[in-house]
């Protein structure tokens, strides 16, 4: 396998693209990993087709784009495996993904890059996921409002998505105050530059973003939910139907996702989620 036998396939012009002709089972060198790192930032998602390798390759293949975030809070992990989340929905009320995220923002240090690998799809069907460019919803802003959230901060709080089903748990009271005190509230920039392309784009989003500073309370939900419903728009998406062994390697930099919960059944994914910088502006 070379870098002159992998084609790589967008879906359309805002954001995504499907990489062929690469086998991760066989592993991958210098070369090629950097083809599949430049197509992630020209598209911002990109879809590997049956990709048959296990969580330990899954787990050296994240490997090469950073550091790996430490286990999930919440979700359970691959056995021997921790940094291998698995996402699982069984059509019975378990945890769902179905509200628009950039994962792990109420970190520091939020996620670089999300690898997904599709092991379990509902058997009738559904359960895609959606994935929409921040950079593209920015850039279609007025410039009156661009102007406006320039240098605004945001306040990005675990408790707002995790709070009330860490608490319905065993030991719930005890285990949220131990995340809390691991997990405080932070800040982060509503426009953030993204440190390897240099483009702009919003980072704020419905699941983890709590509050602006310094704005009142009206003030801050109407400018946030301004903005959410913008890089919500249809036109800066790309949706995917999974098929089992498909792979999704996405740039949380300048990305929001969704997990469709439109099915029933079982749905199971493994993910494996790269540390990223400290956002700037």
């Amino acid at each position: 396998m070379t870098r002159n036998s992998i084609e790589v396939r967008p879906l359309g012009p805002v954001i995504g693209a499907e990489i062929h002709g690469l086998d991760l089972a066989a592993g991958i060198d210098s070369a090629v990993f950097e083809v599949i790192h430049q197509a992630l930032l020209d598209h911002l998602v990109v879809f590997l087709p049956d990709q048959h390798i296990g969580p330990g390759e899954h787990l050296v293949l994240a490997r090469q784009f950073g550091d790996i975030e430490p286990p999930h809070p919440v979700f359970g992990n691959v056995a021997g495996l921790p940094e291998v989340t698995i996402i699982e929905q069984h059509g019975d009320g378990s945890l769902y993904n179905d509200v628009w995220h950039t994962d792990v923002t109420f970190r520091e240090r939020p996620a670089m890059a999300s690898i997904l690998h599709c092991q379990v799809t509902p058997p009738g069907g559904g359960g895609d996921t959606l994935w929409s460019s921040l950079y593209a919803s920015y850039e279609a802003l007025s410039p009156g409002v661009r102007d406006m959230i320039e240098d605004l901060t945001a306040i990005h709080d675990y408790y707002m998505s995790f709070g009330p089903s860490v608490l319905a748990g065993e030991g719930g009271i005890q285990q949220l105050a131990r995340d809390i005190v691991e997990l405080p509230p932070v800040e982060h920039p509503v426009v953030r530059t993204h440190p390897e392309t240099g483009r702009k784009g919003l980072f704020v989003n419905r699941t983890f973003t709590k509050e602006i500073k310094g704005l009142s309370r009206i003030e801050s939900d109407h400018i946030l939910r301004m903005l959410c419903e913008f890089a919500e728009h249809p036109n800066y998406q790309v949706r995917r139907s999974w098929k089992p062994r498909d792979l999704a390697i996405w740039d949380n930099r300048c990305t929001m996702h969704l997990a469709s919960s439109d099915f029933s059944g079982h749905r199971m994914m493994h993910r494996v989620t790269v540390i990223g910088d400290r956002p700037f502006h």
